[in-house]
C-alpha cells in the first residue's frame, strides 16, 4: 500500500522551495498539520521474534535483537525504518528533544565563525535551530523533516529562513550555498545508498570551493556502548511533553513502551554508528569532485570538513 510520505513526495510542486537571487519561494504543505494521537496498548517489553529472549527496551538494542533487516534496495527513497523510527519519532519528541539541545558544540561554532561574512549557509537537519544564530554575520537557512522542530527553530531564530525538506532530495537549485553543515543527521539513514545520496545532495547545492562540516555518531564513543552498527536508541519522553503526533511501529520493530516508574514513554530512534574512516569512505563513494580537508573525533562523533572543487 502506498504510504502518506510517498503521496506527499509526488506533490513536490506544492512544497517546492527554490532559492534564487537570495529569495525562497514556498507553499506550506497540508501534511504539516498535527497527526492523530497514537492508539493501542503500550507494552513494557517485547519478545524478540529472532532470538526468543526478552529485550530491555530501556537501553540501546541492535536491529538483530528485534529481527529487523535493513532494506538494501537501490531506491533513493526512505525506508520504513526512516519513516517509523526517525521522522515520526522526532515529530513526537520535538519539544522534549529541543530542551536538551541548547548549547552549540565548540568546534561547530568554530567552523561557522571561520566563514566569510555574508556567506549563505545551509544547516541540513537543523532541528531546533541551535546553530542558526551562532554567527550573526552569516545568512543562515535551516531545513528539517520535522515540522514541529522547525516551528521551534523559527521562534528562536527570527532572522533565519527555515523550511521543511527531505535531505535525500533537497528542493534547492544546484550550487546555491557558500557552505553547509550536517550535524548528527547522516547516521539516521539505514543503508549506505541513502547515506551516500544524502551526502550527494549536500555537495550538489554547495558552490565550488564551498565547505561542508559533517558529524556522525561514532562506534568508538564512550558515552554509549554498541554491539552492532545498526541500533535502536531509546528516547524517554516525559508525559508532560506528549503531543498529538502519531508514531507507528514496524511489524517486527520495537513497540512504543511505557516506563511507569519515571512517568514517561519510550520511543526508539534508528542510528547507524560509524567506525573510524567510514565517513571518509562514503564521502569518496559519492563520486563528487570534493576533497576532505580535515577529519577528527569530537563529542562522540566522527567529523569531516569537505571542500567542493
Amino acid at each position: 500500500m502506498e504510504s502518506k510520505d510517498d503521496k506527499n513526495s509526488e506533490k513536490k510542486e506544492e512544497n517546492e522551495i527554490i532559492i534564487d537571487n537570495n529569495q525562497i519561494l514556498s507553499k506550506k504543505s497540508k501534511s504539516d498539520k498535527p497527526k492523530d494521537k497514537p492508539k493501542g496498548k503500550l507494552n513494557i517489553k517485547q519478545l524478540s521474534q529472532n532470538t526468543q529472549k526478552e529485550i530491555n527496551l530501556e537501553s540501546v538494542s541492535s536491529l538483530q535483537d528485534f529481527g529487523v533487516t535493513i532494506n538494501q534496495s537501490v531506491s533513493d527513497k526512505p525506508t520504513e525504518i526512516e519513516k517509523k523510527h526517525v521522522y515520526e519519532v522526532y515529530e513526537k519528541i520535538s519539544e522534549h528533544f529541543s530542551q536538551t539541545r541548547y548549547k552549540p558544540w565548540p568546534l561547530v561554532s568554530e567552523f561557522l565563525n571561520s566563514l566569510e561574512n555574508n556567506s549563505m549557509v545551509l544547516d541540513i537537519g537543523c532541528g531546533n535551530g541551535k546553530y542558526l544564530s551562532e554567527n550573526k554575520n552569516l545568512v543562515m537557512f535551516g531545513t528539517d523533516r520535522s515540522g514541529n522542530l522547525l516551528n521551534i527553530a523559527k521562534e528562536k531564530n527570527i532572522n533565519a529562513q527555515c523550511f521543511i525538506a527531505d535531505s535525500l532530495k533537497l528542493p534547492i537549485k544546484n550550487e546555491c550555498f557558500d557552505a553547509a553543515i550536517s550535524i548528527a543527521v547522516i547516521h539516521h539513514f539505514s543503508n549506505e545508498l541513502l547515506r551516500i545520496q544524502a551526502l550527494k545532495e549536500i555537495f550538489r547545492v554547495i558552490k565550488k570551493n564551498g565547505k561542508v562540516l559533517i558529524y556522525v555518531w561514532a562506534m568508538e564513543q564512550k558515552e554509549k556502548k554498541f554491539k552492532e552498527q545498526d541500533n535502536f536508541v531509546p528516547w524517554h519522553l516525559q508525559n508532560k511533553y506528549e503531543n498529538e503526533s502519531k508514531v507507528e511501529t514496524m511489524e517486527n520493530g520495537p513497540n512504543i513502551t511505557e516506563d511507569k516508574n519515571i512517568n514517561c514513554k519510550v520511543y526508539q530512534r534508528f542510528y547507524h554508528v560509524f567506525y573510524k574512516g567510514e565517513l571518509e569512505d562514503i564521502i569518496n563513494k559519492t563520486g563528487d569532485n570534493v576533497e576532505i580537508i580535515k577529519s577528527y573525533f569530537d563529542h562522540a562523533n566522527w567529523c569531516c570538513i569537505v571542500q567542493k572543487k
